[in-house]
């Protein structure tokens, strides 16, 4: 839900233009606080009409080039986030300042449109659940091996002698067995 409604929006703005208070009286008259709020609902509403001032219901989708194209026009112009909207018809600064942001952070890769929410459950859960019970598995098997490696590394680096001896002794048995077979 929107934090002032597009009623209470214009009622600000018209009591503004009639010429009786300005932006900081406005501001501490209905407890909003910042100026700049106010400040952007008149520019806003005299560049796009009432249309400025309305929330939009349906979330507008731009195109990496696109908001290239917006950044780069406030670079070369040397232009404001709100001469930058005005001039690109988008009637919200901070969208510009956001992508300004992302672009400054991340490159173009924070540009690109990213899907929000949990990803969309599967068709066959059990296929997954068994797939994910085998890499489980197939990580526990791994994680034994490590284990037993690196117990075996520390006796050998304690005492190289005992351990050669020790192993000696198994591949000896071991190999007797094999041949009496």
């Amino acid at each position: 839900m929107a934090k002032y409604s597009d009623e209470f929006k214009l009622k600000i703005v018209m009591e503004y233009l009639s010429g009786k208070l300005g932006f900081k009286r406005l501001a501490q008259k209905y407890d909003i606080p910042n100026r700049s709020v106010i400040q952007g609902w008149v520019r806003a509403y005299k560049d796009f009409g009432i249309e400025g001032i309305h929330k939009k219901i349906k979330k507008e989708v731009y195109s990496v080039q696109f908001k290239l194209t917006v950044l780069n026009f406030m670079k070369q112009t040397g232009a404001s986030y709100q001469d930058t909207a005005i001039e690109f018809n988008l009637n919200n600064r901070s969208i510009i300042a956001n992508w300004n942001r992302k672009f400054l952070e991340e490159g173009i890769e924070g540009l690109e449109e990213k899907s929000k929410g949990r990803p969309p459950m599967s068709k066959n859960p059990k296929i997954k659940a068994t797939s994910r019970e085998e890499q489980l598995a197939r990580e526990n098997e791994l994680l034994r091996l490590e284990i037993a490696y690196l117990k075996k590394l520390k006796a050998f680096q304690e005492n190289p002698n005992a351990f050669l001896e020790k192993h000696k002794q198994r591949w000896h048995s071991t190999s007797k067995k094999k041949d009496s077979d």
